[in-house]
């Protein structure tokens, strides 16, 4: 069995349950605060640094360590950190990348597709809307009629037409209410 060496060059003895705890509580702040003067980011640290122990208890049996354990620790956190560091800037590369292809390309594929969809809700408010409802709201939305014109050719009075018109915007805005994010997420890729 491989073993782990603690101390001096000299001395080999396996990682145990109590020596791991030891060596947890005397180094875990030291190596979290190194962390974070390589990242300058203390979640991300605290994970590097919880998985460099991890990997300590979990390859206990099997790992040979020809330094201290702190040097070894020391060491690994730094690789570790170096590995997030590389890893951020691929991302970060990634990302501009990303956002100097995506209003080119993406934005208006992505607006016509989200236009379609929210045109297909659209239709099918106005569809769920009672008759008279739908009624009055096309012909004053799509006809292009002032509600004096529509009372005359329904045959109702103007405060009629009124009400039939906002009850049909109160239950078009309650249908589309999920939508309008959309609406507006559109207004801001495209404009």
């Amino acid at each position: 069995m491989k073993q782990a060496q603690t101390g001096s060059k000299d001395t080999k003895s396996a990682v145990t349950a109590s020596s791991f705890e030891t060596i947890f509580k005397t180094l875990y702040k030291e190596l979290f605060g190194y962390a974070c003067t390589l990242i300058k980011h203390e979640p991300a640290a605290e994970g590097i640094v919880q998985q460099v122990f991890l990997n300590l208890w979990s390859n206990r049996d099997t790992l040979v360590i020809d330094i201290s354990i702190k040097a070894y620790l020391y060491k690994s956190v730094y690789n570790y950190c170096l590995n997030y560091l590389k890893h951020q800037q691929v991302r970060s590369a990634h990302e501009k990348y990303i956002a100097k292809q995506l209003p080119v390309h993406a934005v208006n594929t992505e607006g016509k597709v989200l236009g379609e969809e929210l045109r297909s809700h659209i239709l099918e408010a106005l569809n769920a809307l009672p008759e008279q409802c739908g009624i009055v709201f096309r012909m004053s939305r799509f006809e292009g009629l002032k509600y004096q014109e529509i009372a005359d050719k329904l045959g109702l009075s103007v405060k009629t037409i009124e009400v039939q018109m906002g009850k049909a915007l109160r239950l078009m805005r309650a249908r589309l209410a999920e939508y309008l994010s959309i609406t507006i997420g559109i207004v801001m890729l495209t404009g």
